[in-house]
This record gives structure tokens, C-alpha cells and sequence, in this order.
């Protein structure tokens, strides 16, 4: 079989000029912030941990998450991992009711829901000099 008559070269190549595939990148930066989209009906406090994100019913349940999952002994990084918090050194102890009373009470939750809304854009607001 000899279907070699052209030479490989001579195909001719689509150009695609101009048409510079105009696909936009995936907007990777909101994927992350889809994560909280798993919300489920009821849940209306998040743990606001270091890019945690998850959502619970309660206050309680968030302290319990946070102090287990983000505080527990074996993975406690040292100091405060929450949103707007100062990283001070903490023991762990310590740790635990700063985390009760400065982040899981249900003001406090609610209030770093309202500021992570705002906050989406740019977490500077423009200064008025």
C-alpha cells in the first residue's frame, strides 16, 4: 500500500487565528468559596477556621467542631487560626475558651458571617486620606 503521495508536510493545518480559543480560565478563585455553598436548610453558622468553611445548626456545634477538629490535641497548630484573629501563642487550654468566647458565641458567629460577606471583594477598604 502506497498511500504515502503527499508528503506529511503538505497537509494543510487549520489556522486558527483570531480565534484564539476565548474560553475564560475556571473562576478557581470562587470555587473555593462554593465549598460554603453546601449549606443545608437550618444551617446558618459557619467555622470560619482557616479555609474551613463548613456550615452547623448551632453555635454549640461549631465550638465542638472547632475545638475537636481545629483545637484537638493532636492538630492544634500553636495559636488561633480564625478569621480576623490575632495568631497569638496559645496553649491549648487557653485555646479552647478563646474559641468559646471570642468565635462561638452566636453574636460573634454571626457578626464573621456578615464581614466574610462584605469581605469577598477585598478585605481593604479604601482609606479616606
Amino acid at each position: 500500500l502506497l498511500l504515502q503521495s503527499t508528503p506529511a508536510t503538505s497537509i494543510p493545518t487549520v489556522q486558527v487565528q483570531g480565534q484564539q480559543m476565548n474560553l475564560q480560565p475556571p473562576a478557581y478563585t470562587a470555587a473555593s468559596q462554593h465549598a460554603e455553598q453546601m449549606k443545608k436548610p437550618g444551617q446558618n453558622f459557619m467555622c470560619l477556621w482557616q479555609s474551613c468553611k463548613k456550615w452547623f445548626q448551632t453555635p454549640s456545634q461549631v465550638f465542638y467542631h472547632a475545638a475537636t477538629e481545629h483545637g484537638g490535641k493532636d492538630v492544634y497548630p500553636g495559636q488561633c487560626l480564625w478569621e480576623g484573629c490575632e495568631p497569638f501563642q496559645r496553649q491549648r487550654f487557653s485555646f479552647i475558651t478563646h474559641l468559646q468566647d471570642k468565635h462561638c458565641s452566636r453574636d460573634a458567629l454571626l457578626a464573621g458571617l456578615k464581614q466574610d460577606e462584605h469581605g469577598q471583594a477585598g478585605n481593604q477598604k479604601p482609606s479616606n486620606k
